[in-house]
Formats: C-alpha cells, sequence, structure tokens
C-alpha cells in the first residue's frame, strides 16, 4: 500500500520512510554496542512491530535470535482497553538470556509494563524495551524503556506495523489517520 492510495484517509504524516531507515539503523547500533560479545533474543509484539522487529534485525551485528508474542489491549478500536490478552506465547525457553522487547508503540504503556514484568519473572538475564514509537501524553504507567525510535503526539497512527482493522500496516510510514475513517 503506498501514501498515495490513502491520502483522502490521512490528515499528515508524522514519520517518514527515510528517517525510518535512519533511526533503525541507530537503533541497532546502539544495541550493538550494549550487547557486543553477547547473543541477545528479540521478542516481538505481534502484529504491529513484524515490520520494525524485521529491519531491526537485519540492522543488527550482533548474534540474534527471535521470538513473538501476541497480545491485546485494542480490540477493533482506536484506545487501549487496559485489559490484556495473549493470544500468542513465546516458544523459546528465555531463563538467562538477554531479552530485547521490540515494540511498535506504547500508548498507556500498561500492555508493555505487564510483558516486561512477565519476561523478568521468566528469568531472563535482562529485560531491555526498544519501542519504535511513543506517545509520552498518553502514559498511564511508567515503563522503562531503553531506546525509542520516535516521540509522536497522541494521535491514532498507522503505518509500518501500526494498523486499524487490519489495514495501513503496510505503508512505508507512519501517518495518522483521518477521524473519519473510524467514528
Amino acid at each position: 500500500m503506498n501514501l498515495e492510495s490513502v491520502k483522502n484517509q490521512i490528515t499528515k504524516v508524522l514519520v517518514t520512510e527515510e528517517q525510518i531507515v535512519g533511526r533503525v539503523a541507530e537503533l541497532a547500533a546502539e544495541i550493538d554496542a550494549k550487547y557486543a560479545g553477547k547473543e541477545v533474543l528479540l521478542v516481538g509484539v505481534l502484529k504491529g512491530a513484524v515490520m520494525f522487529m524485521a529491519d531491526l534485525s537485519r540492522a543488527l551485528q550482533i548474534p540474534s535470535t527471535m521470538d513473538w508474542m501476541a497480545l491485546s489491549s485494542y480490540g477493533s478500536g482506536t484506545v487501549s482497553s487496559g485489559v490484556i490478552r495473549i493470544l500468542k506465547d513465546l516458544d523459546a525457553e528465555i531463563h538467562g538470556k538477554h531479552v530485547i522487547i521490540v515494540e511498535d508503540i506504547i500508548d498507556s504503556g500498561l500492555t508493555l509494563s505487564w510483558l516486561a514484568g512477565t519476561l523478568e519473572s521468566r528469568g531472563a538475564a535482562s529485560v531491555d524495551v526498544v519501542a519504535f514509537l511513543r506517545k509520552p501524553d498518553a502514559a498511564k504507567v511508567d515503563v522503562p524503556v531503553w531506546l525509542v525510535g520516535f516521540d509522536i503526539p497522541n494521535e491514532f497512527v498507522v503505518g509500518y506495523g501500526l494498523d486499524y482493522n487490519e489495514h495501513y500496516r503496510t505503508l512505508n510510514c507512519v501517518a495518522v489517520l483521518d477521524p473519519k475513517v473510524y467514528s
């Protein structure tokens, strides 16, 4: 899906494809520096983090493996409900591993706070959080996030993995969805 095909459904672009490519490379370099000589387990949060995790993992120079969790706190709405459902748990054992949670977006922080605590309780050697986007004005809980790609305003965004009712994920940018689409 290209931006031109949904231009009438978007109010503005917040992060361009060029900005994404550059920032992902910077984040990978920071991970490489911190975890030099170690292997990390990247834990992606489905489905939104797929694009970010794919690009980030390819940019890393250190050894890494991947696993996925699927959690839901949105349903078909546009605001986090705060009720977390596990739709898919990890396949891998994480005890003693250096885990990096790869998240698409931090809104309220409730889902991420729960996830970080859960993985720590499973005996990971370390748990860090790398989020592509963060909405500081939407935070309801304080979540220790190591790296953030971009801070954005508290608006409903789509693209680069983020969706509305499973649409718009493949946009190569991050854009604000026009409220007329979901109201």
